[in-house]
């Protein structure tokens, strides 16, 4: 499947993008904030392309202008999130690269994937969360509609070996309809 916004284009990961997934992901700044380390070497980024970034909704944020890949986004379904088990709800995640911050670049694919979630895969309730201090996070969660449900504390994050507090949010169908 592939998605297209104004600037973007939403499609899945390839092979091929090891090598930018790895110029962006590299940053210690874009994946410890979310939870995973920054990637050591181009054969990690492959990996994880293979074996984390391959979801059925997953996709890799590119612009437009190039079709590289800049960030990622995705709906993770029934089975794949921790936070409902629902047939009708998902989590939506995403990470951007550092040159591409301040630019609304994933406030436009998280409508493109609610408009996905709710009018195409049946979804009645969105998920997102963010670790204490992931400001950008939390923005764009504002700016997506997303309201504030709950705070876990004492949360693992495995990838990290760390506890965290994780602060839950949620938008419904009805809630983004009239958005």
């Amino acid at each position: 499947m592939v998605l297209k916004t104004e600037r973007l284009i939403l499609r899945p990961w390839e092979e091929s993008d090891a090598e930018d997934l790895y110029k962006y992901a590299k940053d210690p700044e874009v994946g410890p904030v979310a939870g995973w380390q920054a990637h050591k070497n181009e054969a990690e980024s492959l990996s994880v392309i293979k074996n984390v970034l391959c979801g059925k909704e997953a996709y890799a944020v590119c612009l437009k202008e190039d079709n590289r890949a800049i960030g990622a986004i995705e709906l993770l379904l029934k089975g794949y999130n921790h936070i409902s088990e629902k047939d009708d709800e998902c989590e939506l995640g995403f990470w951007l690269g550092k040159p591409f911050w301040g630019e609304d670049i994933i406030p436009e694919a998280g409508k493109e994937l609610l408009r996905r979630a709710f009018n195409e895969l049946g979804m009645k309730k969105v998920w997102c969360g963010h670790y204490d201090g992931n400001t950008k996070s939390a923005r764009v969660q504002e700016k997506l509609g997303f309201k504030y449900s709950h705070t876990n504390k004492n949360v693992p994050v495995p990838l990290m070996n760390d506890i965290r507090t994780e602060h839950i949010s949620y938008v419904t169908k009805p809630e983004w309809l009239k958005k």
